[in-house]
């Protein structure tokens, strides 16, 4: 967030900068055939074509021959090199003439050894030149749609420096998108979740679109393998970050909890979005053109039903479409406007291609949060999940499998410490379910876990074994001391007073086995079974411990 806000910042300084660029007079009109740049310089100064103003956008005609530009500078003139920047020119060559005399050719495409600007082309206007005399940009015409251009005059001074800031944006807000994206694709390959997936794919149209529109894929990143695939290229871009969007949007708003109705909807856009791209790729005419003019309206449409189902989601409770729309509004808004722009409208707002570039930062880093708050989630609920499987219903304790398991881990550590195996039984507990009714048997059990879990040790393992059996796992406790352990915990379930008749109180018995090398899980727990079985026959409410070749009673005095 701190890097975006220092973008902004020096976006906010760039178009300071901007302003203050040298104001110039412009005029134009379509290529005539055979016309020579001399000429037309000569009827413009007799007869001035239509002008424009050159810091406001302006689309020019989109003609087979192109357009000639004649560009002034006013008075008071300042000698010395100048640089002529066009910016927005789209994917077409633009040259630069000074009468008959070509002074340079070049594009946003173009790798060639003419200057390149960032976002925007430029023309070394010699000091040989004087600034008083009108020059004449021509652009070609091109299939592709035109760009909408400013057009400024600026010492070389200025213009890097201007040049510097909009590289500190554009990069910032690139690296941000980029970098959301990578963390994206890291989370759905470690939680397996294609959440993540559909967000990072987005993301990368996303950024390749605004990538392509400024110029940026071509010069500073010089990727020219793009070259001459821009329109095509992008085109792809948009109708694929429609659908990365529509599927990202259906899991992470939780269309289908929140919004069933609009789920086919949105999943019909993610499919044919992907088939416009496939109609164009065909290169039949037919199939091209009905890519081309469907290509908008279903974008605009596509967007607006992402922003209907994450506003009704949202209203009904899904924390996660708050995050989509806070992210997704401010930036469908700024590329309606940037549509309407390329229509010739918003003319006096030329900031709103970078705006959507920085919107895009922004919506990355908003997304990202939401997308670190779904992860979290995610997480609460499978340890949630984990918890309540591990977990007896009844009691809280761990249910035999779980208690199993812990056991197992705890064996496999080795020798190094002695381990003792307590095996619990309750005593007439089902005398007391018969009179009291089972609802009085479950407050006993739960009476009883409390009570052993508050005598042992947060380290020993215990667990509910089934019905009326517990079982501990108590490590770096000796004979002696579980002996003890057991008498004592005897005494605090006697103490619980549930009583079972008039006559008879709740009780224990409890068997004891230490672990030997030869036991597992399995062999400990039938030792301290057989333990816990002979105390029941030497009359309840006792101790076992049992030995290597034996049980030893532990009479009921000793636990009394």
């Amino acid at each position: 967030m701190l890097r975006l806000l220092q973008a902004t910042l020096v976006c906010g300084l760039w178009f300071a900068g901007a302003a203050g660029a040298s104001a110039l007079l412009t005029n134009m009109r379509e290529v005539r055939p055979g016309e020579q740049p001399a000429d037309v310089l000569a009827q413009a100064a007799q007869r001035p074509f239509p002008s424009f103003d050159p810091t406001r956008l302006q689309i020019l005609p989109n003609s087979p021959g192109g357009s000639w530009v004649v560009v002034r500078t006013p008075p008071p003139w300042t000698p010395g090199e100048r640089v002529l920047s066009v910016r927005h020119p789209g994917m077409g060559a633009v040259s630069l003439y000074d009468g008959n005399t070509l002074i340079a050719t070049t594009s946003l495409e173009d790798f060639g050894p003419p200057l390149h600007g960032h976002g925007r082309l430029i023309f070394n206007v010699p000091a040989s030149i004087p600034a008083s005399r009108p020059l004449l940009l021509k652009f070609e015409g091109t299939s592709a749609p035109p760009g909408a251009v400013t057009i400024s005059m600026d010492s070389w001074p200025d213009y890097l420096r201007e040049d510097g800031s909009w590289m500190v944006f554009a990069a910032g807000s690139f690296a941000v998108m980029m970098t959301m994206a990578l963390m994206a694709l890291c989370f759905a390959l470690i939680l397996r979740d294609m959440t993540f997936g559909w967000y990072a794919a987005y993301l990368v149209c996303y950024a390749l679109i605004q990538g392509l529109r400024s110029g940026f894929v071509f010069h500073p990143l010089e990727i020219q393998s793009l070259a001459g695939m821009a329109d095509n290229l992008g085109a792809a871009a948009t109708a694929l970050s429609v659908s990365f969007a529509a599927l990202f949007m259906l899991r992470f708003a939780r269309v289908d909890e929140y919004v069933p109705l609009l789920r086919t909807p949105v999943l019909s856009f993610a499919v044919v979005m992907p088939l416009l791209v496939i109609l164009r790729a065909t290169g039949i005419g037919l199939f091209v053109g009905m890519a081309q003019l469907l290509l908008q309206p279903l974008v605009l449409l596509g967007a607006l039903l992402l922003l209907a189902a994450g506003t009704l989601a949202a209203a009904r409770g899904s924390r996660h479409a708050w995050f989509f729309l806070v992210g997704w509004t401010p930036l469908l808004i700024l590329t309606a406007l940037c549509g309407a722009q390329q229509q010739g409208m918003l003319a006096g707002a030329p900031w709103l291609p970078d705006a959507a570039i920085a919107m895009g930062a922004f919506e990355a880093i908003v997304l990202s949060i939401g997308l670190s708050d779904r992860a979290l989630t995610i997480r609460h609920d499978r340890d949630r999940a984990r918890e309540l499987a591990d977990s007896d219903p009844l009691t809280g304790l761990l249910n035999r499998r779980a208690w199993t398991e812990a056991a197992i881990e705890v064996l496999e550590q080795g020798l190094a410490r002695p381990v003792a195996m307590l095996f619990f039984d309750l005593d007439h507990f089902k005398a007391l379910n018969d009179r009291h009714g089972h609802a009085a048997g479950d407050k006993a059990l739960v009476a009883v876990a409390a009570a052993l879990r508050q005598e042992l040790r947060p380290s020993d393992l215990l667990g509910r074994y089934g019905g009326e059996e517990f079982v501990a796992l108590l490590q770096g406790v000796d004979r002696e001391n579980a002996t003890l352990i057991a008498s004592r915990l005897c005494r605090r379930v006697h103490r619980l007073d549930v009583h079972v008749s008039t006559s008879d109180m709740l009780t224990v018995s409890i068997g004891v086995a230490m672990r030997t090398p030869a036991d597992s899980v399995q062999s400990l727990i039938e030792r301290a079974d057989a333990a816990m079985y002979q105390a029941k026959l030497a009359g309840r409410n006792r101790v076992v411990c049992a030995n290597h070749v034996g049980p030893v009673l532990v009479r009921r005095s000793d636990v009394r």
